[in-house]
């Protein structure tokens, strides 16, 4: 028999449950399925948003959005269009009654216990297939996991019940990689467009510079090739800091102060040949473009419950 058996809904960065059902089995199965969701919960934070774990005779489903999981468990037979219809709901009906502010400030375990009456609800509509049918429309989900399957956690990846192994930490951030190649960006500011083209304006000054220094040593006026790396390292510098405001990657703020480093030590070993108020500028520019960057996270998926 496919049916669903539980459902939590618990907090991406740090793991804490604020809701879920409250009917878990005692079979040895569904205790061994339970440390599953421990373990997962631990990781959420690393993995793509929409992922299944396959437990023998039983799926582990999830999708992320906004900071909050959405958690199920059932039989292994249970169509996945339906569990991630199941789990969509959920997403629906816990953001429109719950505020951000709410769950991002929530310290106690359960604190949306109540919720587990909605979970109850639907839970049992989908058990019961003939009621779904003329209730939903299942073809938009059919063709979202047909263009974007979920991603596929294997039991080697999780490790054993008793702890997570270390191929578990490195694969799991490998699917973090995966997630974060799909991952967008909070809509552009006004201040950040300034700092995008304030950047170029560098980059583009640095390497008329370098041009400039290439030809100053080809006549042999003395100029010396370290400035002409320097200048080259600032434009690259400056161009890369461009990179990381439009796009998302890995350690991206880490990467930003690393580049506003870089700029810091051009400008330094180039202070001869430019005045206070030029590395005043070039300096400042870096600092306010690494700002921005800083200040324009990535984007919790948009709450168009699309999964």
């Amino acid at each position: 028999m496919s049916v669903i058996l539980s459902a939590s809904v618990i907090r991406v960065r740090d793991g804490l449950p604020l809701s879920a059902s409250t009917d878990y089995e005692q079979s040895t199965g569904m205790q061994e399925c339970r440390k599953y969701f421990k373990m997962l919960s631990r990781k959420l934070a690393q993995l793509p948003d929409r992922c299944t774990l396959k437990t023998g005779h039983y799926n582990i489903n999830f999708i992320s959005s906004l900071g909050v999981s959405y958690m199920m468990l059932c039989t292994e037979n249970y169509p996945n269009v339906l569990a991630f219809s199941f789990l969509d709901e959920l997403q629906k009906e816990f953001i429109t009654t719950y505020n951000m502010m709410k769950t991002n400030t929530a310290v106690r375990p359960y604190c949306f216990i109540e919720f587990d009456n909605f979970i109850q609800r639907t839970k049992q509509r989908y058990n019961n297939p003939r009621s779904l049918s003329t209730k939903i429309n299942l073809s938009d989900m059919q063709m979202e996991i047909k263009l974007r399957p979920p991603y596929q956690i294997s039991m080697y990846e999780l490790g054993s019940a008793n702890g997570v192994t270390s191929a578990f930490s490195v694969d799991c951030k490998g699917a973090g990689k995966i997630s974060s190649a799909h991952q967008r960006l909070e809509p552009a500011t006004l201040s950040g467009i300034v700092g995008f083209i304030l950047s170029l304006l560098c980059g583009a000054l640095n390497l008329i510079r370098g041009f400039h220094a290439i030809e100053s040593l080809l006549q042999s006026d003395g100029d010396d090739f370290n400035y002409i790396i320097a200048f080259f390292l600032g434009t690259a510098a400056c161009l890369y800091q461009c990179y990381l405001l439009v796009y998302y990657t890995g350690w991206r703020n880490v990467k930003s102060f690393l580049t506003f480093g870089l700029i810091c030590l051009c400008n330094m070993y180039l202070y001869e040949l430019r005045n206070l108020w030029q590395l005043f500028f070039h300096v400042t520019v870096g600092a306010f473009v690494t700002l921005q960057i800083w200040l324009r996270q990535a984007q919790g998926k948009a709450p168009d419950y699309d999964v």
